[in-house]
């Protein structure tokens, strides 16, 4: 494995000098992060890419959020179709010790519009889900999130329920060098097309607003449903409140 410090984990996140192609805003993003062994992540990824560590270690990551606004650029978004749930399985690769990045292994979501449209244009492996998202309106919100697969080309039973929220306390940005800006800041997504070839894609939005989180009911079988197995411990756990994203196109890596 490339060492954690000779990548450039900065550049990603400048913003890309390149045409937009959708905006999106996300919400009551929850990160949580389990260690797995590199090996065990490294055979379900692409052979081009190989898995990233922090200090040695690799993670596979469970993110639940919402989105608002989801339109392609210069278009008004639209009630019915601008607003849905979603909830990603994904793990940390780079290209040849440069261009760190993020795999995913499922996106489940609650609009069928969303699911083929994604699946078009950007090749990634997005699955319908019966998603119910609630968020308190507290200044501390308690968001209730849960989610099951019900898309017939996926595996099953892939099902989530959480109940969470941020911990009072700082909000503050990762900075480089720590296991949050390794784990939360990642601005470029890798998939493979139906020509098998190696794609790559960037997005784009200002650093996320990290805070704790605190995860008051917790189960789910979406890790289990992307063929790895992940320990009961507990996993590390970050909120952020929002960001808004610029979507840039999809290309063949060269």
């Amino acid at each position: 494995m490339t060492s954690v410090d000779t990548i450039d984990r900065v550049a990603p996140t400048l913003e890309p000098n390149a045409q937009v192609v959708m905006h999106q805003n996300w919400h009551h993003l929850l990160f949580l992060h389990w260690e797995i062994p590199p090996e065990e992540l490294q055979r379900l990824v692409a052979p081009e890419l190989t898995i990233d560590t922090f200090d040695g270690k690799a993670y596979v990551g469970l993110v639940p959020f919402t989105l608002t606004g989801v339109r392609p650029i210069l278009t008004p978004p639209l009630p019915w179709i601008s607003s849905f749930h979603e909830i990603n399985v994904r793990t940390y690769v780079h290209r040849n010790g440069r261009d760190p990045g993020i795999w995913f292994f499922s996106l489940d979501a609650s609009s069928s519009i969303a699911v083929a449209a994604a699946r078009a244009a950007y090749k990634l492996p997005y699955f319908h889900s019966q998603i119910d998202f609630i968020a308190t309106s507290e200044p501390v919100p308690m968001i209730d999130f849960v989610a099951h697969r019900d898309d017939p080309t996926g595996t099953t039973p892939a099902n989530a329920r959480i109940r969470y929220r941020p911990m009072e306390g700082i909000v503050t940005n990762a900075s480089p060098g720590t296991i949050e800006h390794f784990l939360i800041e990642r601005y470029i997504l890798y998939t493979i097309d139906s020509d098998h070839r190696l794609c790559r894609a960037s997005v784009h939005h200002q650093p996320y607003p990290i805070q704790r989180a605190d995860v008051v009911e917790f189960e789910e079988t979406l890790i289990w449903a992307a063929g790895i197995r992940r320990s009961q411990a507990s996993p590390l756990r970050h909120y952020a409140s929002e960001v808004n994203v610029k979507i840039y196109p999809l290309g063949r890596v060269t």
